[in-house]
């Protein structure tokens, strides 16, 4: 059995980056885990944690209904370090004063480090960019504690008190736009919490193998294999728990990109051999949504017809003892799943099945990863590159990237383009620069002139972005002869559509859904300007 790795606890108050605070942790080689505020002292000192982070959150102290923490957890003798609420948790309970700043800050600020000689701070420039995200702040730090940075209207951007060894910042220093946030993290988990940074995802098999073991015991498994990276890489997991203990049920609901039904199909019972059933049902999904425009019902009829499938699935194998998943920690934030943070979409496989399919357990291994640690994980297990770097996509398939209602036209026009993206992409050598890229029919129709006859057919939107954690992305820029050659495939070789428009939103605030309202704009808009969809004309 592998050594008890060394750890780091995060105590969640609902902050919207918390599971970016556990990644950066990993990725400076510590193993790191998420407990909810309400953790006690003793459940925190039986994991023999390192340190104690506290992440930020959306409350203030102020309010007597504000999440607390077990104030015990000061005396454990651990380092502690508090981020943006968790500092002023962390500072009002010390007795200092906590008020509304003069003025609200937010993005990136210019911060001054008073001290780059302390243990937090050592190393790091006088003056450099923090990312803020905060209207009340700390007035003056607890007695005991040092000012250790500020900015322009943050009094106490960062404080310490180096002999109880208790840490905040007003900043969020897992996040990227903190220009030295890696390097305060370094100082905190080396030089103050002692931790040696010999944590790897090899040592994340050993770990998640013993969970496994321990919550399936000789019990068997069934996955519902969406045929994506994430569920892929479950299996794997899960393969190298239990081995054919495991049943994989792929449900196929005819939303596959192009030739991907049939590569799950292959790679899951030839190169990674587990028991395989492939059930068709993409008559019945069809069927299900006709009519449906509303992205969100969508999604719910989906989730629901792949349970009613899984269901009838499963009767037809026998009693399997617990369901697992391939659900990643993007999923269950997006789901509104954790305190605090709001449902952004939802997920059929966020929040667990129905009981009635009379499951002991609910097995998800990889429910605190974030996308790029998963493919790491694929690696490690030793899946197929073709498979692990596969282009991310979400669980209701192609249904979520048409918008309005769905039909086979629709769905094969969103394959098709999709399909000439990839190509191009992947032959103009971008594939391994991009981190996700697709198309979007929209419901947007203009007229256009294509072998001297009017065309009336759909805008598709192409959306590309780089991203670290799939929660934040930039738009990635493409180069415009790239943008031209997919234009004119697209055009030219998908019957159905004679315009294509290219997404320039970051995320937040955009998703695919909303990329409707901005193409039909942009059509009526162009509308009266040309009347083509020949790419050399097109707006």
């Amino acid at each position: 059995m592998a050594e008890k790795p060394q750890c780091v606890v995060i105590l969640d108050f609902g902050g919207q980056y918390t599971q970016l605070i556990a990644r950066r942790v990993r990725e400076l080689n510590v193993y790191s885990l998420v407990l909810p505020y309400t953790a006690t002292a003793e459940e925190v000192r039986a994991l023999e944690p390192q340190g104690v982070i506290f992440s930020g959150g959306p409350a203030s102290v102020l309010d007597p209904d504000s999440p607390r923490v077990d104030e015990e957890i000061f005396r454990m003798g651990v380092p502690v370090l508090g981020i943006c609420y968790g500092m002023q948790l962390m500072a009002h309970l010390h007795g200092a004063p906590i008020e509304r700043g003069a003025q609200r800050e937010y993005g990136r600020t210019v911060m001054q480090v008073d001290d780059v000689h302390d243990p937090l701070s050592n190393g790091m420039s006088a003056s450099s960019h923090c990312w803020m995200s905060h209207t009340y702040q700390v007035k003056q730090p607890p007695e005991g504690f040092r000012v250790l940075a500020h900015t322009a209207s943050c009094p106490v951007a960062a404080m310490g008190d180096d002999q109880r060894r208790m840490y905040g910042v007003q900043f969020h220093p897992e996040v990227t736009h903190t220009d030295e946030g890696t390097r305060l993290l370094e100082n905190f988990l080396m030089d103050i919490c002692g931790c040696r940074g010999d944590w790897s995802m090899e040592a994340y098999i050993d770990i998640a193998v013993r969970q496994i073991r321990e919550q399936v015991g000789d019990g068997t498994v069934l996955l519902g294999l969406s045929g994506g990276v994430d569920s892929a890489v479950a299996a794997a997991l899960l393969y190298r728990a239990i081995g054919n203990r495991l049943t994989c049920v792929y449900v196929d609901h005819g939303f596959m990109r192009a030739g991907e039904s049939d590569q799950v199909v292959d790679i899951f019972t030839k190169t990674f051999p587990v028991e395989l059933v492939h059930a068709d049902a993409s008559e019945r999904f069809f069927a299900d949504l006709k009519g449906v425009t509303d992205p969100e019902q969508k999604r719910k009829i989906i989730g629901r017809d792949f349970v009613e499938v899984f269901k009838e699935e499963a009767r037809k194998l026998g009693k399997r003892d617990h369901f697992a998943q391939g659900t990643i920690y993007p999923d269950v934030i997006e789901s509104g799943q954790v305190k605090g943070s709001a449902v952004i979409k939802s997920h059929h496989n966020v929040g667990g099945l129905p009981k009635e399919l009379g499951f002991e357990s609910l097995v998800e291994p990889l429910r605190m990863l974030f996308k790029d640690e998963v493919r790491r994980l694929g690696v490690a297990l030793g899946l197929p590159e073709s498979l692990v770097y596969r282009q991310p996509f979400p669980g209701p398939g192609l249904a979520i990237r048409v918008i309005g209602e769905l039909t086979p036209e629709k769905v094969r026009i969103v394959r098709e383009s999709d399909l000439i993206l990839r190509q191009e992409i992947a032959k103009a050598g971008w594939d391994s620069k991009i981190s996700q890229y697709f198309t979007v029919l929209t419901n947007a129709r203009s007229v256009g002139v294509m072998g001297d006859e009017r065309t009336y057919a759909y805008a598709v939107a192409i959306r590309a972005v780089t991203t670290d954690d799939f929660m934040t992305a930039d738009v990635a820029q493409l180069p415009y002869d790239l943008l031209g050659k997919i234009a004119t495939r697209i055009v030219g070789e998908v019957n159905g559509c004679n315009r294509v428009l290219y997404d320039i939103t970051t995320k937040p605030p955009a998703r695919p859904q909303l990329l409707a309202q901005l193409a039909l704009d942009l059509v009526r808009m162009g509308q009266y300007l040309v009347q083509t969809a020949v790419l050399g004309d097109q707006l």
